[in-house]
């Protein structure tokens, strides 16, 4: 899986901030990176202590450019830029505050171009890391809603299972209808899940899935009611007009989306039944603990989350991350750039 993504890279040359320059974890990766020379790096933190923690850590980042929020040059701009950005939301005085947090900061270069994308969350929380890029980057055209996946990859079993998509397994809770003040529903929760399926088909590709998306539920076809079956159900008729050139289908149950001889059995004539490879849940508690469970008892390496639906590449890492996590969390979100 990596292997075309690092040709990719190599092609096309891109810039990624960090914005934690003094964490060991993050100097680590970074140091692989600029060996590797896979993409430019920027550090946030400053400039001595950067460098202090990279020589304690015995990590080479020459080449990295260090970067100190109180000490750039171009934060004048920068602030008007993020004034006319938040519309009277924030003050000169509010903002020139926030970028002085390297996660308001990174995410400022992003949206100016210094940089094509930004890594994050390794001390901050996953809020940290999406609100800045929801004020700032905000969603692309087209997109109702910042989603999440996650990429896992195994490198044996049965071929077609060995790289698989789910989301959303991080950001959306749960999925309610936009109402304006008025009481009209704006963006139905359906709406919604379809979004999310189809942004999780397109973030496969990029990682050669060739995706055929099922959404899932405890039902298979209308043989359940209740819960969210319906949001479910309604969602891949959503999906479907939205993109008709994908293979999408549901509502389905696990079983019925990976086992040929169920799916075949419970959803007779379906394209993704058994087949399915990108799997879309109803909601973050059974999108959460299910890749958690193939990371754990299937032996998957899990990649995210992924988010989707923003204007430029940003992802959030776990604060629990290692080292590797961070270096190969750096060349997917290039990636995607």
């Amino acid at each position: 899986m990596f292997e075309q993504l690092i040709a990719k890279l190599k092609e096309n040359k891109k810039t990624i901030v960090f914005t934690e320059g003094t964490d060991a974890r993050i100097l680590s990766a970074a140091s692989r990176l600029l060996a590797d020379d896979l993409m430019g790096v920027i550090l946030l933190g400053g400039v001595q202590d950067v460098k202090a923690a990279a020589e304690k850590g015995g990590f080479c980042i020459d080449g990295a450019q260090i970067i100190d929020p109180a000490d750039y040059a171009g934060m004048d701009g920068m602030v008007e830029k993020m004034v006319e950005l938040r519309k009277g939301k924030m003050s000169p005085e509010e903002c020139r505050a926030a970028l002085l947090k390297s996660n308001y900061f990174g995410t400022m270069l992003v949206k100016l171009g210094v940089a094509d994308a930004l890594l994050g969350g390794a001390t901050y929380s996953t809020a940290d890391t999406v609100r800045p890029a929801l004020q700032l980057v905000k969603t692309k055209p087209g997109a109702h809603l910042v989603s999440s996946c996650v990429i896992l990859n195994r490198d044996f079993g049965e071929e077609r299972l060995r790289t698989l998509c789910m989301g959303d397994i991080a950001i959306n809770i749960d999925y309610q209808d936009d109402v304006d003040k008025e009481g009209n529903v704006k963006f139905t929760a359906a709406q919604k899940l379809a979004e999310v399926g189809v942004e999780c088909a397109k973030t496969a590709k990029i990682f050669g899935i060739d995706p055929k998306v099922a959404f899932l539920s405890f039902s298979t076809k209308g043989s359940g009611k209740g819960g969210t079956v319906a949001l479910s159900a309604e969602a891949v008729k959503i999906a479907k007009e939205l993109a008709p050139e994908l293979n999408i289908d549901g509502e389905m149950q696990f079983d019925a989306a990976v086992a040929p001889e169920v799916g075949q059995l419970k959803f007779p004539g379906s394209p993704v039944a058994g087949q399915a490879n990108t799997f879309i849940f109803p909601q973050i508690e059974s999108g959460n603990i299910g890749y958690k469970i193939a990371q754990r008892l299937g032996g998957y390496d899990a990649y995210g989350p992924i988010l989707m639906g923003l204007n430029a590449p940003i992802n959030d890492l776990s604060r629990g991350c290692n080292a590797d996590e961070v270096y190969s969390m750096a060349i997917i979100t290039v990636a995607l750039a």
